[in-house]
């Protein structure tokens, strides 16, 4: 099993988008790359702690391969917009792909300068090495399932 995080924007859709995804293992959601240990979410919605809403995605590369996978991803976001997806609004909806293992970095890059030719305005969406990622609080996790009428900004059949 092959794990990376990706941040979308609000981490709900972003969770329930990935989970219905055929190789998908698990999700979880959570905050990542921030400064802030062990945050809360009313403490990453104050812009002070760094970390992205993100979701932890655990998937089967011999089913699902990264290229694959990161394409579905950059298929519900919009590359462009900083700290911004949605009507969400705040650095912790700023997206990015954060990676674990240096070999998924080639992959990676190569879906980003795919999408730098669809748009005319820059990618800003983060690269990075997953350096630390913290699990959201019961209530978040698989929110979407619980809650199949909840806020969700991405479009789930994308």
């Amino acid at each position: 099993m092959k794990e990376i995080v990706l941040a979308g924007g609000c981490f709900w859709g972003v969770e329930e988008y990935f989970s219905r995804i055929d190789g998908v293992i698990e999700t979880k959601v959570g905050y990542a790359n921030g400064n802030t240990e062990n945050p809360t979410y009313e403490e990453v919605c104050t812009n002070t702690t760094g970390h992205a809403e993100a979701c932890h995605v655990k998937y089967d590369e011999t089913v699902l391969p990264l290229e694959e996978l990161l394409n579905r991803f950059w298929r519900i976001i919009d590359p462009t917009l900083l700290n911004r997806q949605g009507p969400d609004i705040g650095s912790q909806y700023r997206t990015g792909i954060y990676y674990m293992e240096e070999e998924d970095l080639p992959t990676i890059m190569k879906t980003f300068e795919e999408q730098k030719k669809k748009y005319d305005k820059p990618i800003v969406t983060e690269v990075e090495p997953l350096k630390v990622f913290y699990e959201a609080e019961e209530y978040h996790q698989k929110y979407l399932k619980k809650n199949p009428n909840g806020y969700c900004h991405i479009d789930l059949n994308a």
